[in-house]
C-alpha cells in the first residue's frame, strides 16, 4: 500500500492562522481607531455649536432690551451703547459690543476657547422709537 507523507504540507501551514489573526486585530483596532476619531470631532463641534447658539442668543436679549425701551428722547433714556462689555460668564473669553447708526443698532459678540480660534457673532436690527 502507498503511504502518503502529510509532514511537508502541515509544515507549510503552520502559523498562517496566527498572521491571519494578528491582521485581524490590526483591521479591528484601526477602526476602533478611527470610530474614536470620529467621536472626539462630534465633541468638539457640539462644543462649537453651543457656543454659537449662546452667543446668538446674548445678542437677541441684547436686541430685546433695545426694543424695550427705544426712545431716546424720553427722560431717563439709557443709551445702550457699549464697548467690550466682559460676558465671560456666557462664553469663553467673550465680549459683547452695541453700536448705533441712527435706528440701526449693531450687537457684536466675540468669544474664543481656550486655545482655538477667535468666533464673532453680529446681529442688526432696525429700531425705531415710539
Amino acid at each position: 500500500m502507498f503511504r502518503q507523507n502529510s509532514s511537508p504540507l502541515k509544515s507549510a501551514q503552520q502559523g498562517v492562522v496566527l498572521i491571519e489573526a494578528m491582521i485581524a486585530i490590526l483591521i479591528f483596532s484601526i477602526g476602533v481607531l478611527g470610530i474614536v476619531g470620529m467621536q472626539a470631532n462630534m465633541v468638539k463641534n457640539t462644543s462649537d455649536a453651543k457656543f454659537r447658539a449662546d452667543a446668538s442668543d446674548i445678542a437677541q436679549q441684547r436686541i430685546g432690551q433695545i426694543w424695550a425701551d427705544p426712545d431716546p428722547t424720553r427722560p431717563g433714556y439709557v443709551s445702550f451703547a457699549e464697548s467690550g462689555t466682559s460676558i465671560s460668564s456666557a462664553l469663553p473669553n467673550g465680549t459683547r459690543t452695541t453700536t448705533q447708526s441712527g435706528v440701526q443698532f449693531t450687537v457684536t459678540v466675540n468669544w474664543q476657547e481656550p486655545g482655538g480660534d477667535p468666533h464673532s457673532y453680529t446681529a442688526i436690527a432696525n429700531i425705531a422709537g415710539g
